[in-house]
C-alpha cells in the first residue's frame, strides 16, 4: 500500500495499483478507513413492543415454575393458552431462555449412561472368549434356529457352540459351563465378553460366571465393533458356498455346523493368525509348524534365489498379543484433547 502511495502521485492510481499488483478497489477501500473516524458501535434502542423487565421476569417464573420446568416453549405456549392466558410469543421464550444460558433439551427424558469402551487384550489362548448368538433361517417364513458360539479370540478357536430352537438364558449358561470344564478353566484365568443381549446379560449367566471365577465384560450398546471377532466368524459361517437360504429342520442345522465348525478349527487357515488353523494355535503347535514352513521356504530359496527378491521368503508370523479396541497411544490422545 505504501509503494501505491508514492508512486500514485507521479503515474496515478491506476498504474500504480497494476505496477504493485493491487487493486484499486482496496486501495480506495483503505483511504476511506483512514479519512472516516472509526465507529462507536450504538446501543441497540428497545423496540416499543418489547416486555419491560418485570415481565421478563414475570416469563422467566412461569418457565421456572414446577409445572413447565421440564417442558419446551411450544408446549409452555400451547399450555398457557388452553387455560386462557398470553404472556409472549414462542421466540420471545426461546430468547429470554438463551439470554439465561437456558436453551437446552427442556423435557424429562430417560438418561443414557456413557458407556465405557472395552479394551480387552488375550496374548495366549483360553484369557479371552467372545460369544454371540446369531439367527438361521428356518422352514418357513419367521422360523429360526439360534446358534450360540464360543470363540477364543487369540486362537480363533471355537471352543463351543450349540443350535436350539429359540435363545434361553439357560441354555446359554448349560453351554458356557461345559465349554469351561471342556477346556480346564481356573478361577481368575478367563475373561468372556459378550453383546447386550438379553441371554449375555441374564442372572443365571452372571451367577454361574461368579462361580466358576470368570470375568465378564459387554459391548457398548448399538457398537459392533466391540464385538468384532464373533462378527467375523458369523460372517465366515454365512459366506461359506455351500450355506443354505434355510435349513429344513433343526438336524439340518446342527449336521451343517458340525462340518462347518469342523473344517474351521481344522482345516481353514486363518489370515488373522499367520495362515494357521485355529486348532494348531489354540493347542500349542504354531511354532512346530513356523519351524517346518520356514525349512520349506528356506528351501525353495535355496533353489532358486534368483525368483526372491532381496532376501529369502519367511512365513507369516502369528501376533503376539490380540485387542478388542486397543488403547489409543498417549501422543494421539494427548493431541484430542487440545
Amino acid at each position: 500500500m505504501e509503494a501505491v502511495e508514492v508512486l500514485t502521485p507521479e503515474v496515478g492510481t491506476k498504474p500504480a495499483c497494476a505496477a504493485v499488483g493491487i487493486s484499486r478497489a482496496r486501495v480506495y477501500r483503505l483511504r476511506a478507513r483512514r479519512k472516516s473516524p472509526p465507529a462507536v458501535p450504538q446501543k441497540r434502542p428497545s423496540p416499543p413492543r418489547a416486555l419491560k423487565a418485570e415481565e421478563q421476569q414475570q416469563v422467566l417464573g412461569v418457565l421456572h415454575s414446577e409445572k413447565f420446568m421440564d417442558k419446551a416453549p411450544q408446549e409452555v405456549y400451547a399450555a398457557l393458552l388452553d387455560e386462557g392466558q398470553y404472556v409472549c410469543s414462542i421466540r420471545t421464550m426461546y430468547r429470554l431462555l438463551e439470554a439465561n444460558q437456558e436453551v437446552k433439551e427442556r423435557r424429562n427424558q430417560l438418561r443414557h449412561p456413557a458407556y465405557q469402551k472395552p479394551e480387552l487384550l488375550a496374548t495366549a489362548p483360553n484369557q479371552v472368549w467372545s460369544w454371540d448368538i446369531t439367527k438361521l433361517l428356518g422352514p418357513v417364513k419367521w422360523s429360526y434356529f439360534y446358534l450360540y458360539v464360543i470363540l477364543d479370540i487369540f486362537s480363533r478357536y471355537v471352543a463351543g457352540w450349540m443350535i436350539a430352537s429359540g435363545e434361553s438364558a439357560v441354555l446359554a449358561e448349560k453351554l458356557i459351563h461345559e465349554t469351561c470344564l471342556k477346556q480346564e478353566i481356573q478361577r481368575g484365568q478367563l475373561l468372556i465378553h459378550a453383546d447386550r443381549g438379553a441371554s449375555m446379560k441374564s442372572k443365571p449367566v452372571a451367577l454361574l460366571l461368579s462361580d466358576l471365577g470368570v470375568t465378564k465384560t459387554h459391548s457398548r450398546p448399538h457398537t459392533s465393533n466391540d464385538n468384532p471377532y464373533s462378527e467375523a466368524q458369523f460372517k465366515t459361517l454365512k459366506y461359506r458356498p455351500d450355506f443354505p437360504e434355510r435349513f429344513g429342520s433343526l438336524e439340518d442345522a446342527r449336521a451343517f455346523c458340525k462340518d462347518f465348525f469342523t473344517w474351521y478349527n481344522l482345516e481353514h487357515h486363518h489370515s488373522g493368525i499367520g495362515l494357521m488353523t485355529p486348532q494348531v494355535v489354540h493347542y500349542g503347535l504354531a511354532q512346530d509348524v513356523f519351524k517346518a514352513r520356514e525349512k520349506v521356504l528356506l528351501t525353495a530359496y535355496e533353489a532358486h534365489p534368483e525368483r526372491f527378491v532381496r532376501k529369502a521368503p519367511a512365513p507369516l508370523r502369528l501376533p503376539q498379543a490380540v485387542w478388542i479396541n486397543p488403547p489409543k497411544p498417549a501422543m494421539e490422545t494427548e493431541n484430542s484433547q487440545h
